[in-house]
């Protein structure tokens, strides 16, 4: 067993070659705080970029509170969202989520898109970005 202060952060920014384009690695289980992690990022990009593209990378991705999914602050948030993302690819994940993602793809007004983790090099040239090294 790991020890608090060794564990890895859940929500991890993935540095890129764009500066309005911006990922993330989400491993194990994303609590409230990890939720609102991530949209605070995402409004710091907002703030500095009208559009971005996103990409996130669910590498042993565990599932996620669903009472942080349903809080006013989070469905306020993913509204903002929808207005400054151009292009959202997801890759990896359980296929439910690739499921969800392509049963809301006709609401959004962005585009978004799954890829397979054996396809991570083709989710990023889909959203024209590169990860770059810390």
């Amino acid at each position: 067993m790991m020890r608090p202060e060794t564990t890895i952060p859940v929500v991890r920014r993935i540095p890129t070659n764009r500066a309005d384009a911006f990922a993330f690695t989400i491993e194990g289980h994303l609590s409230n705080a990890d939720v609102e992690n991530v949209y605070g990022l995402l409004e710091a990009a907002y703030e500095q970029h009208d559009k971005i593209d996103l990409l996130v990378r669910l590498n042993g991705y565990e599932g996620f509170d669903w009472n942080a999914a349903f809080k006013d602050t989070t469905f306020a948030m993913q509204t903002r969202s929808l207005k400054h993302i151009r292009r959202y690819a997801i890759v990896g994940g359980p296929a439910w989520i690739h499921v969800c993602a392509n049963l809301l793809k006709p609401f959004l007004s962005i585009d978004m898109k799954t890829f397979d983790s054996s396809d991570e090099i083709k989710a990023w040239q889909w959203i024209g970005a590169e990860e770059i090294g810390e």
